[in-house]
């Protein structure tokens, strides 16, 4: 790989601090031990035995690492080799690191750590979606007029997503649809006639629905296996805001605001989610999307994975897609690249050392604001009852043209999680600005504005 190469001409150690320790930090600190030019010599956690536990997996104990109730303790700390542990992210802005992870998941506290991390000349590795779909384009506009990077990470769908979409167009070829699998992949067991996933298991009425080849094409069948399995396979809260990251940094756009998300095997996602001119069910090109993907239990899945469809103009480069290997539609028109898994942390290494060594983002170089996540009601919700997070299951979510926040526009979807209502929302109303309590000094919404007022100009005052 040519980062290799890239990286051995720069013979210094990327330093990396990292916000927030749940599962997916964690990785990138255990793999931290092992890439060569990267250290994570600070971990930041409000819970200090979450931070000490990601060290232990990396094989620092205890008597390697220091609790520092202060940055001075912590610079000192690091001089001596020792790996620190804070409780504020605060004091890690003023150490001597190279690029700030955040992997808080708390929209509000991944905005103040992203802002504080490029005022104090340090690059950002932004994990936290819920961040990243408010107001990640203009945290990418602050760090890009000091000259740092702001980025999404490989590792995760959404930003593994936008490197492929930008190989892909690098070599000149059109991408009809892109997108990424639902985590659990939907087993088919003919035997019993039924369709098995990671949280239980439905009879189906008609096993031909879900049959290797039909007469009729896969597209025929996708509204027919939407119903037969109802919610099951359905699209979440979080898939559309990764999605939604995806789109702003790709310019690939929804084909409907819920998207589609057929149930599809692998063999099928050229055929069905190609133009209806060609067989598919889009009814324009250039859409980002979603799969739930559906196999035998002996077949490989797509769980986790991202993939786009693409299309090429020259005869001869199409013919050699479609037989060296690519999975192609019927006619030939469309053909499939796929990578069907995500590695979370352990990817997220060679972000870092993209920024902290070459002062380029894995992530997207161009990020506009086109697309937000908002909420509609399936039921009613009353006055002061709190909105919850994107895996909530009484809200349905949508990607929509971004609108400046004003009180008759859809909320950002995580400006309103964590708030309460301030009046009655009815089953079916999507939830607006003035349906919840403006937060003027919350860090998220104060960035928003500012985001507004950049992108979106006079209609966003």
């Amino acid at each position: 790989m040519i980062y290799h190469q890239l990286f051995a001409q720069i013979d210094r150690t990327v330093r990396v601090g990292v916000i927030g320790t749940g599962q997916y930090a964690t990785a990138l600190v255990t793999q931290s031990r092992v890439v060569d030019q990267l250290d994570v010599p600070v971990v930041c956690d409000t819970n200090p035995d979450a931070a000490q536990n990601a060290y232990h997996h990396a094989g620092l104990d205890s008597d390697k690492t220091i609790i520092a109730d202060t940055g001075k303790q912590a610079t000192e700390a690091i001089e001596r080799g020792k790996h620190v542990i804070l409780t504020d992210a605060m004091q890690m802005m003023d150490l001597p690191l190279d690029v700030i992870v955040e992997s808080t998941g708390i929209a509000s506290a991944g905005a103040q750590h992203g802002l504080e991390a490029i005022r104090h000349g340090k690059h950002v590795a932004m994990v936290s979606k819920e961040t990243d779909v408010t107001v990640g384009p203009i945290l990418k506009h602050r760090a890009d007029e000091a000259g740092l990077v702001y980025t999404a990470v490989d590792g995760d769908q959404h930003g593994l997503l936008m490197g492929l979409v930008q190989w892909t167009r690098d070599l000149g070829l059109e991408v009809l649809c892109g997108g990424k699998s639902l985590d659990s992949d939907r087993v088919y067991d003919p035997e019993a006639n039924a369709i098995v996933w990671s949280k239980g298991k439905i009879h189906i009425p008609d096993q031909r629905i879900f049959a290797a080849q039909t007469a009729e094409g896969p597209s025929a069948h996708v509204a027919q296996r939407r119903k037969t399995l109802g919610q099951r396979g359905a699209i979440a809260g979080y898939d559309i805001t990764e999605l939604t990251i995806a789109a702003n940094a790709t310019g690939l756009v929804p084909d409907v605001e819920t998207l589609h998300t057929p149930i599809v095997r692998t063999v099928e996602i050229p055929e069905v989610l190609a133009p209806k001119e060609d067989g598919g069910i889009l009814s324009q090109r250039g859409v980002i999307d979603c799969v739930s993907c559906l196999r035998r239990a002996h077949e490989p899945g797509l769980g986790g994975g991202v993939f786009i469809v693409v299309a090429c103009e020259n005869d001869y480069s199409r013919r050699i897609l479609t037989t060296k290997g690519l999975i192609s539609n019927a006619k030939g028109t469309t053909a499939l690249i796929y990578r069907p898994y995500h590695l979370c942390g352990v990817e997220t290494p060679i972000t870092t050392l993209v920024a902290g060594l070459l002062n380029l983002p894995t992530g997207a170089l161009h990020y506009r604001p086109c697309f937000d996540i908002v909420a509609r009601a399936k039921e009613p919700l009353k006055t002061g009852d709190q909105i919850g997070t994107d895996h909530s299951t009484n809200l349905e979510y949508l990607m929509r043209p971004a609108l400046p926040v004003a009180p008759d526009n859809p909320l950002p979807f995580h400006m309103a999680s964590g708030n309460t209502l301030s009046r009655e929302v009815p089953a079916g109303a999507l939830i607006t600005a003035s349906a919840i309590c403006a937060q003027d000094n919350d860090p998220l919404w104060m960035l928003r504005k500012k985001q507004d007022a950049h992108f979106l100009g006079e209609s966003a005052s």
